[in-house]
């Protein structure tokens, strides 16, 4: 069986925009992308590590431990043997506490792959593989985040095109969440039922065609 660690943070943890309400693990894209492989015969067991507001490399002032370079290491030690790491990160390093760039926030997420890659295993455990996820552009933030993602837009434009070099230069892979789905248009930022099953699919056939290289 392949273990598959997801690390993310809202957009994964399911919430329903415009609400504090979460999806069922079968409707929120971890739980489609787990079905869908399973079903194709792969045998896998997803794992979630999903925070809201989670950051890659940056502190929320308001709420702690969302910094997501702190304690990952014992993350994966904790879930290994793992096969596969999959990041998803970036959206709220865009909120308003934080004057970030598309660039500043893939520089994140790279150093969050580099401390995957030192993580303290166990002897003899293998260190996984990583996928890197673009999560889908922030659109107009509106609704009960509105205030908190002002401008967020146009703070994280590229993003995508920063972590795809990001994954390069890591020799990680790397999914854009943007080519198949896009942010609600109730909040601007999170994703509806529909796009949870749409993007949960689009990541297992992109898994599926590499899971058995591992």
């Amino acid at each position: 069986m392949n273990q598959i660690l997801i690390y993310s943070d809202s957009l994964t943890w399911g919430i329903i925009p415009d609400t504090r309400e979460r999806l069922a693990f079968n409707k929120r894209w971890p739980g489609v992308f787990e079905n869908a492989l399973n079903s194709s015969g792969k045998n896998v067991r997803v794992i979630e590590n999903c925070l809201n507001g989670r950051r890659t490399t940056w502190e929320d002032p308001f709420k702690e431990g969302r910094d997501g370079s702190q304690g990952v290491a014992q993350v994966i030690e904790m879930h290994s043997p793992l096969s596969l790491v999959i990041i998803m990160l970036g959206t709220n390093d865009f909120q308003v506490t934080h004057n970030n760039t598309a660039w500043l926030s893939a520089q994140g997420t790279g150093k969050i792959i580099q401390i995957i890659r030192q993580a303290p295993v166990e002897p003899g455990m293998p260190l996984p593989e990583i996928m890197v996820v673009a999560p889908p552009p922030i659109t107009k933030p509106t609704g009960a985040i509105a205030d908190k993602f002002d401008g967020a837009e146009k703070r994280g434009a590229g993003l995508a095109m920063e972590l795809e070099n990001i994954a390069k230069v890591h020799d990680t892979y790397f999914f854009n969440a943007g080519s198949v789905t896009q942010a609600s248009v109730k909040d601007g930022i999170h994703l509806d039922e529909d796009q949870h099953q749409v993007l949960g699919k689009a990541i297992a056939q992109a898994v599926a065609e590499r899971i058995d290289l591992w």
